[in-house]
């Protein structure tokens, strides 16, 4: 893994353009586009009531900076207009009765379908992480400790569980903040190495909405923000679910 300079792309509208390419994105219809409000978003997303499993809770696992930090967001959302993202399974649990837009290509429903950060169901041993999210700032922070299955170097979290960590917590924010669904770019520029088993806190931010796009930026860094383990940057596509 390397230290620094590393830098991963995924540009999906570009794969469109390729001769003879499969299309990965619909048609965008403008018109048709941005339809639901940032509070109707977070009711969908934000259950009061569901039979889901939430897995963004403290559990035996967590590092006391970790448990700390999370009791002192909790405490922001009574005062501060945060709000606790819960965290299923999958996706297709937080967008109950919602599908992709026409055109893209779904695989058939699977009971056994994981998104990736919870893909290790054993606490502590994958992506222990938990979300809080403040819709009139546009902006998230990501409470994340790497477990051991996350291993790089030797006792280091692996580049790509942070890669993987800030794209969803982008794709959360993005979501949220303005119906943004698919990744378009995603760079990020390694600082510093995460040890296993400790926390680092990965602050987002929604920095402008132009052209149907989001565009964000991330600094993850220790909790008390002396040093910085990376800094990253993403572009959203705006996109509307739609009605099953």
């Amino acid at each position: 893994m390397m230290r620094r300079g590393f830098q991963a792309a995924a540009t999906l509208s570009r794969l469109r353009a390729l001769p003879g390419a499969p299309r990965i994105l619909p048609i965008l219809n403008p018109a048709a586009a941005f339809g639901s409000s940032i509070d109707s978003r977070i009711s969908r997303f934000c259950p009061k009531k569901t039979d889901f499993k939430d897995y963004a809770l403290p559990n035996a696992s967590w590092c006391p900076d970790m448990l700390s930090l999370y009791q002192e967001f909790l405490e922001k959302t009574k005062t501060d207009g945060w709000i606790k993202l819960p965290s299923f399974a999958s996706n297709r649990e937080h967008i109950q009765g919602l599908k992709l837009p026409t055109g893209l290509a779904v695989t058939p429903d699977n009971s056994d379908c994981r998104i990736i950060t919870r893909s290790l169901q054993v606490e502590g041993q994958g992506y222990e992480h938990a979300i809080f999210f403040n819709p009139s700032e546009k902006k998230s922070v990501c409470l994340f400790q790497p477990g051991p299955y996350l291993e790089g170097a030797p006792g280091f979290a692996h580049g790509g569980s942070l890669a993987t960590m800030t794209d969803e917590t982008f794709s959360k924010t993005a979501y949220l903040a303005g119906e943004g669904l698919f990744t378009l770019s995603l760079s990020i520029r390694f600082k510093n190495l995460i040890p296993v088993g400790s926390l680092a806190v990965l602050n987002v931010s929604v920095d402008k909405i132009e052209d149907q796009k989001l565009y964000m930026s991330c600094i993850t860094q220790t909790r008390d923000q002396k040093t910085v383990y990376a800094k990253s940057s993403g572009v959203f596509l705006q996109l509307q679910l739609e009605q099953e």
